[in-house]
């Protein structure tokens, strides 16, 4: 039979081995390194505006660019906003806070962009009949987004917003009276009333004058837009400079006349307060929900205001037409809108 030699317990191991163990473990610990001509591996890369092709018809020739947080889930609210003249979407998500707040709170943007072949300024052409009739133009094309996006994302088509800024202000007025179903609420910021440029014989007039229209006459406008509709109208919140020159702050108070009208709400406002030193002003429908929400940003010129920083209330970046007002517009349309919740 053949003795096995067992080594004593608590022998110590040889030098040799004891180098080899701490080499073994020394490259166990490296990290390892893709072979050569193996692409090495890239962490995904974050959210981002992102073009969107495709969408339908098209007939007013805008491109289609969005903002999806990562990880979002299904049935979030969608927020489309349009940019001003001399704008684009990325700039404008971005400057105005909305991608960010996208990402703090929950919900996805669809962010329409205006190209030059139609408009030499980028403006949206808020002023041609054209683009402002439901059914084609440029706000069949804002409508055609909402519906891809809606099916790409599987967003809450009952939690639809629209705002911008300027002519995009303007056009957000012309989405609210032309698709009214399609949004529950938007957001003016130094825009105009639906119809304005037609009431006033020329967009001109109509941005340092107003239209020269009456409530009655207003709402009419909204509701010859949607023949036949009975209701439930978008609620609306507007945000004007009292010192804008290039859209006079008349256009606020045409457009609280224009809705204030097809609401049914009185015009003495319910609420009358300050908030970050600024008048804010809330008329309520019959049923006692806020039907029209005004912020007279004081001595703020033509522009988005915002109001740079990280948390709280604050959020966007000063620059053209984005002006650090110590209030960010965003915020408070979100906040209006339930989108902090």
């Amino acid at each position: 039979m053949t003795e096995t030699r067992v080594p004593p317990r608590g022998r110590r191991r040889s030098p040799v081995r004891a180098l080899a163990a701490a080499l073994l473990a020394a490259l166990t610990a490296l990290p390892v390194l893709p072979a050569p001509g193996a692409a090495a591996a890239t962490p995904p890369a974050p959210a981002a505006v992102r073009e969107v092709t495709g969408f339908g018809g098209n007939p007013g020739q805008l491109r289609m660019f969005r903002y999806v947080p990562d990880g979002l889930p299904a049935g979030r609210p969608v927020v489309v906003a349009l940019h001003g003249c001399t704008q684009n979407a990325a700039g404008y998500g971005t400057g105005s806070g909305w991608t960010e707040l996208a990402d703090r709170w929950g919900f996805s943007l669809v962010l329409p962009q205006q190209q030059t072949a139609n408009n030499v300024s980028a403006c949206f052409n808020w002023f041609n009949t054209a683009d402002t009739a439901r059914g084609g133009g440029e706000a069949a094309s804002v409508a055609q987004m909402v519906d891809r996006h809606l099916a790409d994302v599987a967003g809450n088509s009952r939690r639809v917003y629209v705002t911008g800024l300027s002519a995009g202000g303007a056009m957000t007025s012309v989405m609210m009276a032309a698709y009214p179903e399609r949004f529950a609420a938007g957001g003016v910021v130094a825009g105009l009333p639906y119809g304005c440029a037609q009431a006033a014989g020329s967009p001109w007039v109509c941005m340092s004058l107003g239209g020269g229209l009456g409530p009655r006459q207003w709402g009419d406008r909204v509701r010859a837009a949607r023949p036949g509709y009975g209701g439930p109208w978008p609620a609306l919140t507007v945000l004007h400079g009292t010192a804008d020159r290039t859209v006079a702050p008349v256009n606020m108070t045409d457009l609280v006349e224009q809705w204030t009208d097809v609401h049914g709400a009185d015009r003495t406002p319910d609420v009358a307060d300050t908030d970050a030193g600024y008048p804010h002003r809330v008329y309520e429908g019959p049923g006692g929900a806020p039907a029209v929400e005004t912020y007279g940003i004081t001595g703020m010129g033509h522009g988005q205001p915002v109001d740079p920083g990280a948390g709280g209330e604050r959020c966007g970046t000063a620059g053209p037409h984005l002006l650090d007002a110590g209030l960010c517009a965003a915020h408070r349309l979100g906040r209006a809108w339930g989108l902090d919740g």
